[in-house]
């Protein structure tokens, strides 16, 4: 058994992840199981929501998950085994107005994640994708033009 090591992680902040992997693999020695399950979203409507913040929630809702399961995979491919989760949403699969950022970076996971899987199946490696109805999520309300501030996560 392995004692818990607890590693902060913004999964939106690209440039750190690799770092985190390194260091997982060096204390452990593998991953079994990858489960991605960060997730960022805002409400707003399209014209309303800043090219800044639709980047910050694709960072978060994919290029944060690929990249740590890039970072990862190597390890398991070399063993030959692993299970790589996305815990993901039902918007991965639809969009509801005033989501689209969301939405998007939901649809743009599952695509990756369904090239993985097969591609992956050669290697013994189990790639899954969960895509759950609406869950109530942790909010703060937004000040006055304080964007951040709106962001869901």
């Amino acid at each position: 058994t392995y004692a818990p090591k607890l590693i902060l992680l913004d999964i939106s902040d690209i440039n750190c992840i690799q770092d985190v992997a390194k260091e997982i693999l060096n204390c452990y020695g593998c991953v079994d199981i990858l489960i991605n399950n960060a997730s960022m979203k805002v409400k707003g409507a399209v014209q309303s929501i800043s090219l800044e913040l639709d980047k910050k929630i694709m960072d978060a809702n994919y290029f944060g998950p690929v990249t740590l399961t890039k970072a990862i995979l190597p390890n398991m491919i070399s063993r030959r085994t692993g299970q790589i989760v996305l815990i993901n949403s039902i918007q991965g699969k639809i969009g509801i107005p005033f989501r689209a950022a969301y939405a998007a970076s939901k649809h743009a996971a599952v695509g990756f994640f369904d090239c993985l899987r097969a591609e992956m199946e050669e290697f013994d490696i189990s790639v899954s994708t969960l895509n759950p109805t609406f869950i109530c999520s942790y909010h703060r309300q937004p000040a006055p033009g304080n964007w951040e501030a709106s962001i869901w996560k």
